[in-house]
């Protein structure tokens, strides 16, 4: 693949040994009766079966006036069967949430507040420092000692911190800058109509120049002013399920190394000129980047199967979607917008290119390291944004999801009281749009 190496969202269970927690730790919520001692009993039910606790949390219940309660279990010793069957006895509400989705009939883990993403931000499937052999800087050993410290700037990350800045070489610069020439003379003809009324933007606000790479933290916080999307720095390539889960809190995870020098138009795995080229001007469309989290929320609590479907609804969108504007076809995936050989090719006759429909383009195989054979054409962010909601409509799973801007969390919306606090919400929001409509037509 040339310069428009894409996130490969290959969907696996990732491996628990750079988080936190042991493996095997598996995650309940629930709510007791409100009684004088329910939580000592249930805690003592754990106690009494041989369950290490290792996070006990309480919040306020969104089910009932009273509360709920989040705690991180050991499943690797002690009688945690058990201690479920007698917890499902005594507690009003139940629900598993286990990174191994063949445990216990649980519901695959899925982070509920922003900030719990940084339980997976570390479980990359291929960490930044280590190099294929084929890689263009698998023999550079100062190129290799670089991108150590790109992973080293990732795995120390946490959520609330301002991206560390990074003094680029003036060797990285002129990578940076022979892309930037390349791509940018293309734009105009070729990318979707909000990429090119965003991207003067980035050029003033965030100094997108050929002489300089832009800092993450400078563009995370013009991305969070325009949509309310920010960047997350990270070491390699997540897992299918980690990654859709942030796009659901609108968080995307980009990489800020670059690629190896030797040759500027080509890279074998997403760098910073992917994320900042191809994918950052489309998040700070309001249109798209609503698009781009309805992915991920549909992701939540998704079975296996339908998180490999919707990457690559991803990946047929995001990396490689054409659109129809003014009779043409244009680009708006990321991975034609960072590449001049494949942006080119996508517009001419040669591929086929088939109506965006989310079922379909789910059963579609693709390759990852050579041009596409076949793209597929969205008449519109909206109406790929109302298919992908209706899609998502046909995964099985006992709940929905609604996202709370906020707090930055995901609201399960399992029960009536859920359900009528988020309608509450609603007929709020509506309140404020037949006062606006009212004072408009009153002026007009």
């Amino acid at each position: 693949m040339d310069g428009g190496a894409t996130h490969n969202v290959e969907t696996k269970h990732v491996d628990e040994k750079n988080n936190n927690e042991p493996p095997g730790a598996i995650s309940l919520i629930f709510s007791m009766k409100e009684e004088v001692g329910a939580l000592a009993n249930a805690l003592a039910t754990f106690k009494t079966n041989g369950v290490n606790l290792l996070h006990i949390e309480s919040r306020s219940s969104k089910a009932s006036s009273g509360y709920e309660f989040f705690v991180t279990c050991d499943d690797s010793r002690g009688g945690l069967k058990e201690a479920l069957n007698q917890l499902r006895q005594s507690s009003t509400s139940l629900t598993i949430l286990s990174r191994d989705q063949k445990a216990h009939d649980s519901v695959p883990w899925f982070p509920r507040k922003m900030k719990e993403l940084d339980r997976f931000a570390n479980q990359v499937l291929t960490y930044g420092a280590e190099l294929n052999a084929d890689h263009p800087g698998f023999h550079d050993p100062v190129y290799l000692a670089r991108r150590k410290q790109f992973a080293d700037i990732a795995c120390h990350y946490r959520h609330g911190q301002p991206i560390p800045r990074v003094v680029y070489t003036e060797a990285e610069v002129r990578t940076w800058g022979a892309v930037f020439v390349e791509l940018t003379s293309l734009y105009p003809s070729h990318a979707c109509r909000e990429f090119n009324h965003v991207f003067p933007l980035l050029v003033d606000n965030c100094a997108f120049r050929a002489d300089n790479i832009p800092q993450l933290e400078d563009v995370s916080c013009f991305l969070r002013d325009s949509t309310g999307f920010q960047l997350r720095p990270v070491a390699g390539l997540l897992s299918s399920r980690d990654f859709l889960a942030g796009l659901a809190f609108r968080v995307f995870h980009s990489t800020q190394y670059i690629r190896h020098g030797s040759n500027p138009l080509y890279t074998p795995e997403p760098d910073i000129c992917h994320e900042l080229l191809g994918h950052a001007p489309l998040f700070a469309d309001p249109q798209f980047a609503a698009f781009s989290q309805e992915i991920g929320l549909a992701s939540l609590g998704a079975p296996d199967e339908y998180v490999k479907k919707l990457a690559t609804c991803y990946w047929f969108s995001v990396e490689f979607g054409l659109c129809q504007q003014g009779g043409q076809r244009r680009a708006y995936g990321a991975g034609l917008l960072s590449s001049i050989a494949e942006l080119q090719y996508a517009l001419t006759d040669q591929p086929q290119v088939r109506p965006f429909e989310p079922a379909k383009v789910a059963e579609q195989t693709y390759p990852i390291s050579e041009l596409q054979p076949v793209y597929f054409l969205a008449d519109s962010f909206d109406d790929a944004k109302e298919r992908m909601s209706a899609y998502a409509h046909t995964i099985p799973r006992p709940f929905s999801v609604h996202y709370n801007p906020y707090t930055q969390s995901v609201e399960v919306l399992d029960n009536q009281e859920r359900i009528i606090s988020m309608m509450q919400t609603v007929r709020g929001d509506m309140g404020v749009v037949c006062d606006a409509l009212r004072k408009l037509s009153v002026r007009m």
